[in-house]
C-alpha cells in the first residue's frame, strides 16, 4: 500500500505543478481544527488501488465518498484527476475555484497525521518520495517539497534498503537536473558528505553516474566534489574505471581534467588503462596523456596493459603504449612468464609481432615459464602466420631449431598441438631439422602417434614422410601401430548411412532404366530413340539422338551396377568386424562416387536428347555439371590431407623407398593407404568431367534436327 502511495502521490504531483518556481508554490495541508483528530486517514488511492487495482477509474467513482469540506487557504499545487485526463492545467483555473478544489484533492491525497503530511512516508523498499521523484528526474518537484520541509532533518540523507540516497537515485538513472538540485541542496546544508555517501555496494553516486555513462551527471558531481572520484567502492573500483568500461570518452575526459588526483583502480589491481585498451585508441591515449605510469603497471596475475592490448590484437593500441611506457614494459611477463610477445603469438597476431619485434628487436630472445620462445609459443597454439613470420626474417631462423626446457622445439610442439600447415611451413621454407630428440628421446615423426584424429595423423604422417623425417631408432618389433580412435566403431557407424544412400541411387537409377525420360510411343518403342522424320533433320541428327539414347542406358546401368557393389562391400565390411574392413569401406566409398556421377550425366544425356529449347539445355549444364563439382569440392574437403599437392607428391615419391614403406606399414598403416585412395578419388573425378564432357560436346555438335544445338558441358 505504502509503495503504491508513494508513486501515486509522486506523479499527482509531477504533473500539476505549474511551469514558474516561486513562492505561491506550496505544498501545505490545512485541515479543519475543529474536525475531530485521526490518527490515520486512509488515502483514497490506495485504498481502492488494494480492492480493485485500478485506483485511478476507482478514485472518480468514489470521490464524494471521502469529501470533506473544510476552510483553506487557496493552494496551487494538486490538479484534480478529471482535469488531468483532459490535459488541462489546473494553475490556469479561475482563483475562485481553487479553494473548493484544492481541499478536496488535499484531504483526498494526503495521508493526514495532526494536520501535516507525512513526508517521511517510505514504500516495501523504504524508498521516500524524494527517491521517487530524483529516479523520475522532477527536479521542481524536489526543490519545492525540500524548500516547504526542509525543518524536517535529513530529507536527502534518507537511504533505501540498499542505501541509496535520493542522489543515488537521480545519478543512475541520469537525470542531470535533478542531479544538479540535490547537489544545490546539499551544499546548503550538509556540504560534502552528501555527495561521499555509499550504498551497500559501496557506490558513490559519481559511480553510479560513471558505470552508466552520463556525462553530464558526472560533470556535475566531480565539479561539486572533485575528491569523490578518488573513493573507490566495495570491489575496489574507481568511477575512472567505470567510465572507461562505460565507453563514454567524454565521461573520461570529464574525471581526469578536473580531478588530478582521480583513483584508477579497477577490480584485480587493474587500472584503468587496462580496460581502456578494449575500448578505443582514443580513450587509450587520453590516459597515456593524464598519467604515462599507467602503462607500467601490472594486475594481480602479472599482466600489464601491454599484455592485454596483445591479446586483443589492436595493433595501434599496442604502438601507442609502446612509445609512452618505460623501456623495461616489453620485457615484463605475467605470472605464467609469459611476455606481451608471447601473448601475441599464441593468439596469431602477427601485425602486433611485427610491432613489438620493430620497437624491441632483441625481445624475441625473451624465454617463456616453459623456456620456449614466441615461435614455441605460436607452434603450440597453431598459429601458421606467425610462424611464417619468423621463417621470413633471417633474424630469426636461430629460434626455429631452438628447444625448451623439455628439449622440444617448435616442430616437436606442432606435431603435438596437430597442426600440419605449421609443420609444412617449418619444413618447407624454414629448412628444421626433423630429426631433434627431446629430453624423452622422441623425434617429431614419433610425436605423430599421439594424434586423435585420423585425418590430422595422415596429414601429419604425410608431411613429415615428404621431408624426410626420421621415427627414433628401435626394435620393430615393439613398434605400436597408431590408434587414436577405434577405426573399426567408426566404419561401422558410417557404413549405415552409406547403405541407405546406395540403396536409394540403386532404386532410383533402376527405375530410370524402366520409365526412360519421354515415354514410349503407340507402338512401344521408346520415344528417346526413335527416328523422327523432321523437316531439315539430317542423318547425323538421328546418329546423334541414338548415341544419346544409348549413353544413357550405359551410364543408368553403370549406376545401378555401382550402387549395388557399394551396398554389397557395406554390408561386408560390418559384418566382417576386423580391421581391415576399412579396405571394402574405402572401395565401396569409390563404387557411390561412380554410381552418383554415373546418374547425374545419365540425367544429362537424356534431357538433351528430349529437350527442345536452348534454355533447357544450358540450364540443365549448369545444374548437373555445379552439383558434381560442389559434391567433388566437399568430399575433397571432408577427406584431404591438409597438406598442398606438392606435398603430396613428395609423399608419394619417397614413401615408396624400403625402408620408409616398411616404417609406415607397421606404425601407420592407414595413411599410406588413405592417401592412395584419395588419389584415385580425384583421377575419378576428373576422367568424369573430361571424359563425359567430350562425349557430350560430340552429341552437341552433331545433333541436328528441330532444335539448336546443345552446348559442351564444359
Amino acid at each position: 500500500m505504502l509503495m503504491a502511495h508513494a508513486w501515486s502521490r509522486c506523479a499527482l504531483l509531477s504533473t500539476s505543478l505549474p511551469t514558474e518556481v516561486g513562492r505561491r508554490r506550496s505544498w501545505r495541508c490545512f485541515c479543519n481544527d475543529t474536525a475531530p483528530r485521526r490518527q490515520r486517514a486512509t488515502n483514497p488511492l490506495t485504498k481502492n488501488y488494494e480492492l480493485h487495482g485500478n485506483h485511478k477509474s476507482k478514485y472518480i467513482a468514489t470521490r464524494q465518498r471521502y469529501h470533506r469540506s473544510s476552510p483553506t487557504v487557496p493552494c496551487r499545487i494538486f490538479d484534480d484527476v478529471e482535469e488531468r485526463e483532459r490535459g488541462r492545467c489546473f494553475a490556469k483555473q479561475p482563483p475562485h475555484e481553487l479553494n473548493c478544489r484544492t481541499t478536496r484533492q488535499l484531504n483526498n491525497h494526503c495521508i493526514v497525521q495532526h494536520g501535516q503530511c507525512d513526508i517521511l512516508e517510505v514504500s516495501a523498499e523504504r524508498n521516500t518520495i524524494f527517491h521517487v521523484a530524483a529516479e523520475q528526474g522532477h527536479d521542481e518537484l524536489i526543490w519545492e517539497l525540500y524548500r516547504r520541509f526542509r525543518e524536517e532533518q535529513g530529507l536527502l540523507s534518507r537511504r533505501n534498503s540498499s542505501l541509496d540516497t535520493p542522489l543515488h537515485c537521480a545519478a543512475r538513472a541520469g537525470h542531470v537536473r535533478a542531479v544538479a538540485v540535490l547537489v544545490q541542496l546539499a551544499g546548503q546544508d550538509f556540504g560534502e558528505s552528501i555527495l561521499g555517501c555509499k550504498n551497500e555496494a559501496g557506490d558513490t553516486a559519481l559511480h553510479l553516474a560513471a558505470r552508466h555513462g552520463h556525462v553530464d551527471a558526472v560533470e556535475v558531481l566531480v565539479s561539486a566534489a572533485a575528491g569523490a572520484a578518488a573513493e573507490l567502492n566495495n570491489a575496489g573500483v574507481s568511477p575512472l574505471y567505470l567510465a572507461v568500461m562505460s565507453g563514454s570518452v567524454q565521461a573520461v575526459k570529464e574525471i581526469i581534467s578536473t580531478c588530478s588526483d582521480a583513483s584508477s583502480a579497477g577490480p584485480s589491481s587493474q587500472n584503468a588503462l587496462h580496460a581502456a585498451v578494449f575500448q578505443s585508441l582514443e580513450m587509450v591515449d587520453l590516459l597515456l596523456e593524464w598519467r604515462p605510469a599507467l602503462a607500467d603497471e601490472v594486475d594481480s596475475g602479472g599482466s600489464s596493459p601491454l599484455h592485454f592490448a596483445s591479446s586483443d590484437g589492436h595493433r595501434k593500441i599496442v604502438e601507442a603504449i609502446l612509445r609512452a611506457a618505460p623501456p623495461g614494459t616489453v620485457y615484463k611477463k605475467d605470472s605464467c612468464g609469459l611476455s606481451a610477445l608471447h601473448v601475441a603469438a599464441r593468439m596469431g597476431h602477427d601485425r602486433v609481432v611485427k610491432a613489438v619485434l620493430r620497437s624491441c628487436p632483441d625481445a624475441a630472445e625473451l624465454r617463456g615459464g616453459d623456456g620456449g620462445t614466441f615461435v614455441h609459443a605460436a607452434a603450440r597454439a597453431k598459429r601458421s602466420k606467425v610462424v611464417s613470420l619468423a621463417v621470413k626474417n633471417p633474424m630469426l631462423h636461430g629460434l626455429l631449431d631452438a628447444q625448451d626446457r623439455d628439449g622440444n622445439t617448435p616442430l616437436h610442439l606442432a606435431v603435438a598441438a596437430g597442426a600440419p600447415g605449421v609443420v609444412e611451413t617449418l619444413l618447407r621454407k624454414g629448412k628444421v631439422r626433423a630429426d631433434v630428440l627431446n629430453n624423452d628421446g622422441r623425434t617429431p615423426f614419433d610425436l605423430a602417434a599421439g594424434s586423435t584424429s585420423f585425418l590430422t595423423m595422415v596429414s601429419l604422417v604425410v608431411t613429415l614422410v615428404a621431408f624426410r623425417a626420421q621415427p627414433r631408432p628401435q626394435r620393430q618389433d615393439q613398434l605400436k601401430k597408431w590408434s587414436g580412435r577405434d577405426i573399426v566403431h567408426e566404419i561401422e557407424k558410417t557404413s549405415d548411412s552409406l547403405a541407405v544412400v546406395a540403396v536409394l541411387i540403386a532404386t532410383s537409377a533402376l527405375a530410370a532404366g524402366f520409365n526412360l525420360p519421354g515415354g514410349y510411343s503407340d507402338e512401344g518403342e521408346a520415344n528417346l530413340a526413335r527416328k523422327f522424320n523432321v523437316t531439315g533433320a539430317t542423318d547425323s541428327g538421328h546418329l546423334a539422338r541414338q548415341f544419346a539414347f544409348k549413353s544413357f542406358l550405359f551410364l543408368d546401368t553403370v549406376a545401378v551396377a555401382t550402387s549395388v557393389v557399394a551396398v554389397i562391400l557395406l554390408v561386408y565390411g560390418k559384418a566382417s568386424r576386423s580391421a581391415g574392413s576399412w579396405r571394402s569401406f574405402a572401395a565401396a566409398l569409390h563404387c557411390m562416387w561412380v554410381s552418383l556421377i554415373s546418374l547425374m550425366l545419365a540425367f544429362y544425356t537424356a534431357l538433351n536428347a528430349v529437350a527442345t529449347t536452348r534454355v533447357v539445355y544450358r540450364s540443365g549444364s549448369v545444374a548437373v555439371y555445379a552439383c558434381i563439382y560442389l559434391l567433388a569440392v566437399f568430399i575433397t574437403t571432408c577427406i584431404a590431407p591438409e597438406v598442398t599437392w606438392g606435398t603430396v607428391w613428395r609423399f608419394l615419391r619417397l614413401s615408396n623407398l624400403k625402408g620408409r614403406h616398411v616404417i609406415m606399414k607397421r606404425q601407420y598403416p592407414l595413411a599410406r593407404a588413405s592417401v592412395f585412395n584419395f588419389c584415385l578419388f580425384k583421377a575419378t573425378s576428373m576422367l568424369a568431367f573430361v571424359g563425359f564432357g567430350s562425349i557430350l560436346s560430340f552429341l552437341s555438335t552433331r545433333r541436328q534436327g528441330t532444335s539448336p544445338a546443345a552446348p559442351s558441358p564444359l
